[in-house]
């Protein structure tokens, strides 16, 4: 049974012989009534922060719990992130290197070129310069003759072309 600062103001007892004083009592009750009171409402005021605390812990938590998803969230994220930068990072390498691999196939491949070039055309300057020495050697074999046909002395050469000699190399090396 609860018992309200109202009932024991209210509260009477039979008078007896030999009993507690009336005022005494009447007086006891008073302070107790107004003590059970105080206390009562300090209850309620407590009770009522209980509450509002509890309604704080409540929000707390949920911000707690949308701050842990929202920290996964962006560790889950910022993962990804790093994953996929490590899979861009080796696709430029393999392509950088695919491309390097080309640069250097395609250099190999006008070098070997180059080198094929080279050969043909000192072919062809050997071929050129065989003819010419054929050309020039026949060339002085019939100014020879001719000058042998013209010269009545019987075989001086050296009146017809102003020189005892004509070195064919040395007219090679010059061209």
């Amino acid at each position: 049974m609860k018992i309200t600062p109202l009932e024991i103001k209210r509260q009477q007892f039979k008078k007896v012989m030999r009993g507690y004083d009336p005022v005494e009592v009447d007086t006891f009750l008073d302070v107790l009534s107004h003590e059970l009171e105080d206390v009562l409402s300090s209850n309620k005021d407590l009770s009522d922060k209980i509450i509002e605390l509890h309604t704080q812990l409540k929000d707390y938590k949920n911000m707690e719990k949308t701050l842990q998803q929202t920290l996964l969230q962006a560790q889950e994220t910022s993962g990804k992130e790093i994953e996929n930068s490590r899979r861009e990072a080796t696709l430029i390498v393999q392509e950088s290197e695919l491309k390097a691999n080309q640069i250097v196939d395609k250099a190999r491949m006008d070098f070997s070129r180059m080198k094929e070039e080279i050969a043909n055309l000192k072919a062809r300057k050997e071929s050129i310069l065989s003819r010419l020495k054929v050309l020039l050697t026949s060339e002085i074999d019939l100014i020879k003759a001719l000058e042998i046909d013209d010269d009545p002395s019987g075989g001086d050469t050296s009146r017809g072309t102003g020189k005892d000699h004509i070195e064919i190399d040395e007219i090679l090396k010059k061209l």
